[in-house]
């Protein structure tokens, strides 16, 4: 990978064009319609394509219209959907790129993970994943004042790996975590409202071990944001609890989206 991680999904899972893109993505928030309840740590947002998790990211990310300005960097972790892989790995690229601009990454951030056992550098593993690069519109147009970006893509991982990672870059209130997920995948509509409605409570009562991956795709980064949670005093609320049969009209092979606000 050269020194700037270029789109992988553009033109599939969102608009190529900078200006649909803006207007997308401003279509999604100006459309969440749950309240603003406190200035958020860390947010749980869907990375699917927009036309299916993009209503349910919205109201995410709405969230931090008020805060935004003090944020400064954000700590995005996600699944490895197509490269195995062991542990939790950052890319070599110096800058994310999306039709929006290049973000630039936390370069201290990024040194501070390279110390610890599981994590390393992998560029292949970062090179296609879509499930941080479709986050990057939203925060973009979120912050436009700029931020830094610590990108993770967490594979075969232990609860524990994962809270250490997030635990050594939490920072304060500059630093907002950003953890990327889909939940059920591919069930008929009455079994994905089932199972997402079990996933949803074991988030909200901070249960790490009431999750697996066929419940959420971003299941350890998730079990990792709780038990940091839980160790922190953080509590959560469900701001969205749909899937792609709520928002593209599909009720067969449906996959299941959440949002999520630690405060």
């Amino acid at each position: 990978m050269s020194a700037v991680r270029r789109p992988a999904v553009a033109g599939l899972f969102y608009p190529e064009d900078p200006e649909q893109l803006r207007a997308q993505v401003r279509y999604f928030l100006d459309q969440a319609s749950n309240p603003v309840i406190d200035a958020p740590k860390a947010l749980i947002v869907p990375h699917a394509g927009y036309p299916y998790s993009g209503p349910v990211a919205g109201t995410a990310y709405t969230q931090l219209k008020s805060i935004a300005t003090g944020i400064e960097r954000v700590v995005l972790l996600g699944p490895a959907h197509r490269v195995p892989l062991s542990g939790v790995a950052l890319p070599e690229a110096e800058a994310f790129q999306s039709p929006l601009g290049q973000v630039p990454l936390d370069g201290d951030a990024c040194d501070v993970l390279r110390q610890l056992p599981q994590v390393s550098m992998n560029d292949r593993a970062h090179a296609m994943e879509h499930s941080l690069e479709v986050q990057l519109p939203f925060l973009q147009h979120i912050l436009p004042h700029g931020f830094l970006l610590t990108p993770l893509l967490v594979g075969n991982a232990t609860v524990t790996q994962v809270a250490a990672v997030l635990n050594a870059v939490w920072g304060e209130s500059e630093t907002l975590i950003v953890v990327s997920s889909d939940l059920s995948h591919y069930k008929d509509y009455a079994t994905a409202r089932s199972m997402d409605e079990l996933t949803s409570r074991a988030i909200i009562n901070l249960d790490p071990d009431g999750l697996h991956p066929e419940t959420a795709c971003g299941c350890t980064g998730i079990q990792g944001l709780l038990a940091v949670a839980r160790q922190r005093g953080l509590k959560v609320h469900q701001l969205d609890l749909r899937n792609s049969g709520d928002t593209a009209g599909t009720r067969d092979q449906v996959v299941g989206y959440g949002a999520y606000a630690f405060y």
